[in-house]
């Protein structure tokens, strides 16, 4: 992503439980539907692990994106394939494994050199990728009014 986006930004999102593992999440003026897949859920909307697939595999994207305009190359067609494993740790608890992401670009012959550069650069501005790799720490508080 790109880099002015201010490094003092928050997002802020709102949950609400519809249903058992079916939750409507709120950012912006966007809304949608979260649930486990079955048999824990029902499978309404994206999991949490795809959840966050893909806004690894869109944040790699979108760094390339950023990065192959910059470079005043034309940008066509953009696309990923993301695999989130989940594995189990030594204590029986499910986890995210690894991700993988395969990224797909459409450039013409003429700009494959300049594209290299972008290749070597694009996954370091990539916010989600770079946080998710080196660990992010995560706050909890559960109040009960």
């Amino acid at each position: 992503m790109p880099a002015d986006e201010g490094t003092d930004a928050v997002t802020v999102l709102t949950l609400e439980r519809k249903t058992r593992y079916e939750f409507l999440v709120r950012v912006d003026e966007t809304s949608f539907v979260v649930d486990e897949a079955p048999p824990l859920g029902e499978g309404h909307g994206p999991s949490p692990d795809a959840l966050l697939g893909a806004a690894t595999g869109s944040c790699l994207a979108s760094s390339l994106v950023f990065c192959l305009e910059k470079a005043h190359l034309p940008v066509d067609a953009v696309g990923a394939r993301v695999e989130v494993d989940k594995v189990r740790n030594d204590r029986g608890r499910i986890r995210i494994g690894a991700i993988r992401v395969a990224l797909r670009v459409n450039l013409s012959q003429e700009h494959r050199e300049r594209f290299e550069r972008c290749r070597q650069l694009f996954e370091d501005f990539c916010v989600v990728t770079e946080s998710v790799r080196h660990g992010i720490p995560v706050e909890v508080s559960v109040e009960t009014p």
